[in-house]
């Protein structure tokens, strides 16, 4: 498979990523709200600040059509700290709901949507990492096998919402929700933090650490 065609499916792969974060938001907020589940809420809003992401990540592999993508361009950079901002307020806004939930003793109509979801999200975000990832090696490239494993953080935070909403459905207890929602806004501010931090490094990885290629 030539070079031209593998850079042409990892930008279909971040459209498509792109668009499913569009949908996964707008169904998560429907619920979110319409059930009174914060984990749910919080979750939809982190889909929106990962389309911000990813229209970065579809603009770098555009550009590495025409040339070596070492370090970021001004406008990857200015979509990381845009991103980082949002995740930081999310995570704000999250942590002022469960507070609120707490002090109201608010509780979930049902968890149900967030267990269809959060499961729907496990199975793409697994098979959008493992292309990404696939798509990378073949490429030899740090920059699509960052977004690999950046995708990977996305999985995680389903897993989240499944276990929160998977408890509540189960023991009908409110603080699960919120204790979920708490999971999710530790992943947020963590997100924030690794934006920022790529924006000071300006150079292509994944995190902080410089794990990708694990």
């Amino acid at each position: 498979m030539s070079q031209n065609k593998l850079l042409n499916i990892a930008l279909l792969l971040s459209i498509v990523t792109i668009a499913y974060n569009l949908a996964e938001g707008v169904i998560s907020i429907y619920f979110g709200i319409d059930d009174d589940t914060l984990s749910l809420l919080g979750f939809g809003s982190d889909s929106f600040v990962e389309v911000i992401s990813g229209v970065g990540i579809a603009h770098m592999v555009l550009r590495m059509k025409y040339a070596e993508v070492v370090q970021r361009d001004k406008f990857e950079r200015q979509a990381l700290r845009i991103t980082g901002t949002a995740f930081y307020l999310l995570t704000l806004g999250i942590l002022i709901g469960a507070a609120i939930n707490v002090i109201n003793k608010s509780q979930p109509e049902t968890t149900l949507p967030g267990l269809i979801i959060s499961g729907i999200s496990i199975l793409t975000m697994f098979f959008l990492m493992r292309y990404k990832l696939f798509i990378g090696k073949k490429l030899n490239s740090e920059a699509i096998i960052a977004d690999a494993n950046c995708t990977k953080s996305c999985l995680y935070l389903s897993v989240i919402l499944l276990l929160s909403s998977g408890l509540y459905e189960i023991f009908k207890i409110g603080y699960i929700d919120i204790i979920g929602s708490i999971g999710i806004a530790w992943f947020t501010f963590s997100e924030g933090k690794e934006a920022f931090e790529k924006v000071r490094k300006n150079k292509i990885s994944c995190c902080a650490n410089d794990s990708c290629k694990k």
